[in-house]
């Protein structure tokens, strides 16, 4: 039961899109009744969920140099 002394956020419905278009209707605290959320980011393309690579920029020849003292360690991996 929420406390009557604590200012509590407005908790409703929003429509929230997909970047692929897919809609789904959840409860939030983003806007007021009835707004959309369209997303930027979602687990449809972002690289955490879909297993893309990320690449990484060899600057100054620091990640080269970990490569050479550090690449034939197996943490784990047999």
């Amino acid at each position: 039961m929420a406390r009557k002394e604590i200012d509590h956020p407005d908790y409703h419905f929003i429509k929230v899109v997909m970047t692929n278009g897919t809609e789904f209707t959840t409860r939030s605290t983003y806007g007021k009744e009835g707004d959309t959320l369209n997303l930027d980011i979602d687990p449809n393309t972002h690289p955490a969920w879909t297993g893309g690579q990320q690449t990484l920029l060899d600057r100054g020849g620091r990640l080269s140099r970990f490569n050479s003292k550090f690449g034939n360690l197996s943490f784990g991996k047999k």
